[in-house]
């Protein structure tokens, strides 16, 4: 039945009703037509582009392997610099750089200093940033975006990156760019040091998990729990906004468990000793900087950025010295993570 044949029928029906009644039959009748009409058009050429583009975008998501490989070479490129030029023209000539300000050793608001600036390791990678591309390592507006909302920051041009412990994954690279890869991590369980948790196995079940909506973490215990490597009992509806909610709930007794980057469970056992890390890291994952899809200049630069910032002594290492062994090279024992990754560019 089309829209047309629809509407003459329920003028039809209204004959006889009251105002209330008739009210009713035309809002039902708005809400109807307003839901065939897309049905009883042709497409238009806007509507064919942005088909062609989501099936371009699925392709690209399904077909992706090796994502933290996907990035642009800073060395290639036409030499034109479109996005960066428009950031150096800005009357506050400044990055604007999403990043997290409650993440413990990598992006938070250390109460004893007076200073009141943020610090951590994502937070020298971003003056580092600045530095090369502005000339001045205090050329950043930094802006709080909470873990699940750290796409929808760089699409809607909220910010002109995010740096905050975000993992490369294939189904991001359909919504996002990223850099190549500055950190190389892990999803992990943590858990009350007296829990019967042992890592993420079998004693999951009947376990309450918390996980950070918008996270890989809760992608991959939806995934393992459809797949049955996660009991069919584990709980995952708690998911909180930003990844630390989860530690505050677990804390509370709200929840048993939580699973997210291994890095950061790190620092929070670090900051809570009533909990710890539980078995080993069971996914492989890399963190890159991630920015707006169509700007390749800012991406090659970024790339520039990281290539020599990974390879200076007073650099990443540096950085990662300062904040990250304490909480990370436990017992003796060097983590995976102290070795900075590898650039492959596409």
């Amino acid at each position: 039945m089309n829209a047309r044949r629809l509407r003459a029928r329920l003028r039809s029906s209204l004959r006889g009703w009251g105002g209330v009644g008739a009210m009713a039959a035309l809002c039902a009748l708005a809400v109807v037509c307003a839901l065939l009409l897309p049905l009883t058009q042709p497409p238009g050429p806007d509507d064919a582009a942005a088909s062609t583009l989501t099936r371009g975008l699925q392709t690209r998501a399904e077909t992706c392997e090796n994502p933290q490989d996907q990035s642009l070479d800073p060395a290639g490129g036409s030499g034109s610099t479109p996005t960066l030029d428009a950031i150096k023209a800005r009357k506050d000539r400044r990055l604007i750089v999403g990043v997290d300000q409650n993440s413990y050793r990598w992006g938070y608001l250390d109460p004893n200093n007076e200073s009141g600036a943020l610090e951590g390791f994502d937070i020298d990678l971003v003056h580092r940033i600045a530095q090369d591309l502005l000339g001045d390592p205090d050329a950043v507006q930094f802006k709080a975006i909470p873990t699940s909302r750290r796409i929808d920051a760089v699409r809607g041009g909220e910010v002109d990156m995010v740096v905050r412990t975000m993992t490369i994954s294939c189904s991001r690279l359909a919504e996002v760019a990223f850099s190549a890869p500055y950190f190389r991590t892990g999803q992990q369980v943590l858990a009350p040091k007296n829990s019967s948790v042992t890592g993420y196995d079998t004693s999951l079940a009947g376990k309450r998990v918390c996980s950070a909506d918008g996270s890989t973490a809760h992608d991959a215990l939806a995934a393992d729990r459809t797949s049955g490597r996660l009991p069919a009992s584990t709980d995952i509806r708690t998911t909180v906004p930003n990844q630390l909610d989860c530690l505050v709930k677990l804390q509370l007794g709200q929840v048993d468990a939580v699973v997210t980057d291994g890095a950061l469970a790190a620092s929070q056992a670090a900051q809570d000793p009533t909990v710890e890390l539980k078995g080993g890291l069971f996914t492989d994952e890399y963190y890159g900087v991630a920015m707006k899809r169509g700007a390749d200049d800012l991406v090659r630069e970024v790339n520039g950025t990281l290539r020599d910032y990974l390879k200076d002594p007073d650099g990443w290492r540096a950085s990662y010295t300062r904040w990250l062994h304490p909480t990370m090279d436990q017992g003796g024992r060097k983590s995976a993570s102290a070795t900075p990754p590898a650039a492959h560019y596409q």
